[in-house]
């Protein structure tokens, strides 16, 4: 071997362990990046004595795709959660101190009371103020989960913004990762930086891909609509300035194709934007129909009587008044638009003795005559809220039961729900935990390994630098003979 090749060789091996000495030690320097992928060079030989580097990007497309999939589920599951979290305390308070339950509970201690001493007009008051407590509850809930419904909106709308932001930058690192793929240059960067797109695309919907020729990549969303191809497709949403009881939500559109919510605690809504329309046209909406049918229910347990003629509305009115609301039929708003009747409420000049003698209506309702110790209304009226009656299906619980349990087991099918969805959030969570851990072990940075090849590429440089003394002396000896 002649000292040029000699001296070509050592050259050649110092520039291929500068080229795999600066991956390694882009590798150490991004370990800590969930997006970035393990570099790998591998060198090839292409004449005798010459070398070249290929840098070579690790993947794993299988791990990948549950990867996306798991990051999807969580967070749907997460928006419903926490935004339930958020609406329980807007309507029942902390430890459900202010909900409607308690309310009615209250209600009817005060009426057991006014029943024992029907001719105590204090107590007769307190039961006045007793049912505009619950009334508050009900117009307050009303208030809160619409406006909740009207938060979601913004937040919907919000998300959409930050989707079509994504898709955007994906376009500009999909058509990098074609040019450089088209050129025959390094790509790794421009991949890493499509596949962290990715991942928090699929935060917002589900998605699957598929990659065409120079690693095109076409994004769909899991019931196949076209989320990405070259360009990014339209997601679309018109949010709405408010809302009232039973009135829909806006739909969100993907290339004009409308996007489904969700349903249950364990949410098959996959995605943050199916997750808040299961909130807002769920689980909120669902509540407010439960509230809906218990001021049904407190409107017609309260109702006065008389011998042929009609049932109409007592101690609490509504806006239909004097009519009394349809047995079994959900009317949406009613919890809003629910008061105390006026002839029986003293801040407004009203008389609670009304309430136990009957007359709101008309004399023809008038059921005590003259008895102060009459309590025959009071007991009927607190025997009505222990008594079944049937409820709207709609409303997503019981058919049959007693106003005062319904409006406990409205709590309890929120708790329900919620406790569900937290522990659904928790398992979902560990699961998009784990496969984003099982896809950094696979194609991520493990330092000590890179540490470990660094050290070999030492070795490896300490003898082509030997080499390259060794010839140096070489023709240091030649020169002085020749000279």
């Amino acid at each position: 071997m002649s000292l040029s090749s000699a001296l070509s060789i050592a050259q050649s091996a110092l520039l291929t362990t500068s080229k795999q000495t600066g991956i390694i030690s882009r590798n150490v320097a991004d370990a800590s990046n969930p997006d970035y992928a393990r570099r790998q060079a591998v060198v090839t030989s292409t004449a005798p004595g010459a070398r070249s580097v290929e840098i070579q990007r690790a993947a794993n497309a299988l791990l990948f795709r549950q990867n996306l999939s798991a990051l999807s589920a969580w967070s749907g599951q997460s928006a419903l959660y926490g935004g339930m979290d958020q609406l329980d305390l807007a309507v029942n308070g902390v430890d459900n101190a202010s909900s409607l339950s308690t309310a009615i509970g209250n209600l009817q201690q005060a009426l057991q009371l006014y029943a024992t001493s029907p001719s105590d007009q204090n107590l007769g008051a307190s039961v006045i103020d007793a049912a505009q407590l619950v009334v508050r509850s009900l117009n307050d809930g009303t208030k809160a989960i619409q406006d909740f419904r009207t938060q979601t909106d913004g937040e919907i709308a919000t998300a959409v913004d930050d989707l079509n932001s994504l898709l955007s930058q994906f376009q500009d690192a999909n058509k990098a990762v074609i040019s450089g793929t088209r050129s025959g240059g390094d790509v790794s960067d421009a991949l890493d930086q499509r596949d962290g797109l990715l991942k928090k695309i699929s935060e917002y919907v589900p998605v699957s891909t598929f990659t065409r020729g120079d690693n095109d990549m076409v994004i769909t969303t899991a019931d196949g609509t076209t989320l990405f191809e070259t360009v990014p497709r339209s997601v679309s949403f018109a949010p709405s300035p408010g809302y009232a009881a039973g009135v829909p939500g806006n739909t969100i559109y993907i290339d004009n194709v409308p996007v489904s919510a969700g349903a249950g605690g364990n949410t098959s809504a996959n995605g943050k934007l199916a997750g808040l329309i299961t909130l807002r046209d769920g689980v909120a909406a669902t509540m407010q129909s439960q509230l809906d049918e218990t001021a049904r229910g407190l409107i017609t347990a309260f109702a006065e009587t008389a011998p042929s003629l009609p049932n109409k509305a007592g101690l609490f009115t509504w806006s239909g008044a004097p009519a009394v609301p349809p047995a079994g039929t959900l009317v949406n708003g009613l919890a809003g638009s629910i008061s105390v009747n006026a002839a029986m409420d003293p801040s407004v000049g009203g008389n609670p003795t009304l309430l136990r003698d009957g007359g709101a209506n008309g004399a023809a309702y008038v059921a005590n005559t003259g008895g102060a110790s009459y309590s025959g209304l009071l007991i009927g009226y607190g025997d009505r809220l222990d008594q079944p009656i049937a409820f709207d299906a709609a409303a997503g619980i019981t058919k049959t039961s007693s106003v005062a349990d319904y409006a406990a087991n409205a709590i309890g099918w929120f708790e329900g729900v919620r406790q569900q969805a937290s522990t659904t959030a928790d398992a979902k969570e560990a699961l998009a935990a784990r496969t984003a851990e099982a896809l950094s072990n696979d194609t991520g940075v493990n330092v000590d390994q890179e540490m470990s090849l660094l050290l070999d590429l030492e070795h490896t440089y300490q003898a082509s630098a030997r080499m390259m003394q060794t010839v140096d002396d070489m023709l240091a000896a030649l020169f002085n003979a020749v000279g």
